[in-house]
């Protein structure tokens, strides 16, 4: 969070102020392998703060790593022509097993929307997932509609910028287990995913996901990929959003409010 200078105009009148702003900074990812060789992997827009959190959770969900012991390190590269800690490198274990060519779609994501830089349409396609219709808890429809309060109160940077995204987990009851914030929604997903990857906390089943936002394709691949079952979002889904719930057997809740929701796929989760 930053402080600017703003001119703030009320009707006919005008003052100066300072105002809160939400930072965003490029976030740029390299994988190390074993044998010394190091790979650009991709750039991200992004809030500063649990950057390994986000790291691990983007090259999970991305399927270029698939467990915790695949990592030997991680670490900031402070000997490169850019600020300081906006490059983090994945030193990958003797074990781990990466192909180079899965680097071919030219990741590059934004701060919006992380699938409009892959480079072919084959590069969004799910593979490798099974179905969640076994997983995932019964939730009650009076703790949805407590969901977006709890995770709004819970946006610290928010409350100051009004500027960040944010996704979080939840137990049956409601109860927050974890949540992180960023300028991205992916992003904040992310951070969410990379957490519980370095606890070695994958699959996540039992638990429950609030998002801020829109429930996007990117936000239900990610959510699949760490078998996360039910996703309730404060937005609009989309029709591949709803599309990808229906084929794994997912639970997608849509316009959460204290009033009510929609659900969209995956109603026998909810009584």
């Amino acid at each position: 969070m930053v402080r600017i200078d703003v001119n703030r105009f009320a009707g006919k009148s005008s003052r100066n102020r300072r105002d809160a702003v939400a930072v965003e900074e490029p976030l740029e990812i390299r994988l190390a392998t074993p044998q010394g060789d190091e790979h650009q992997v991709a750039v991200t827009m992004r809030t500063p703060g649990d950057d390994f959190d986000l790291t691990t959770g983007f090259l999970f969900s991305e399927g270029l790593i698939q467990r915790r012991s695949d990592v030997l390190d991680l670490r900031y590269c402070t000997n490169v022509d850019v600020q300081e800690y906006n490059v983090m490198t994945v030193q990958l274990s003797e074990g781990a097993s990466f192909n180079p060519t899965d680097l071919t779609r030219n990741f590059y994501t934004t701060s919006s929307c992380g699938v409009c830089g892959k480079a072919s349409l084959e590069a969004i396609e799910i593979q490798g997932c099974t179905s969640l219709i076994e997983d995932g808890p019964v939730i009650k429809s009076q703790v949805i509609q407590t969901l977006p309060s709890v995770l709004r109160e819970g946006q610290q940077i928010f409350e100051r910028t009004g500027g960040l995204h944010a996704a979080g987990l939840f137990n049956a009851d409601g109860d927050i287990q974890i949540l992180r914030e960023d300028v991205g929604r992916h992003n904040a997903l992310d951070k969410v995913i990379g957490n519980r990857f370095l606890e070695d906390g994958l699959p996540i089943k039992e638990s429950v996901l609030a998002v801020s936002g829109r429930a996007s394709f990117e936000i239900m691949q990610k959510a699949l990929m760490a078998g996360i079952a039910v996703i309730v979002a404060v937005g609009a889904p989309s029709s591949l959003a709803v599309d990808v719930a229906s084929e794994f057997g997912m639970t997608l809740v849509g316009f959460a409010k204290e009033e009510g929701f929609n659900v969209y796929t995956g109603t026998s989760r909810v009584s």
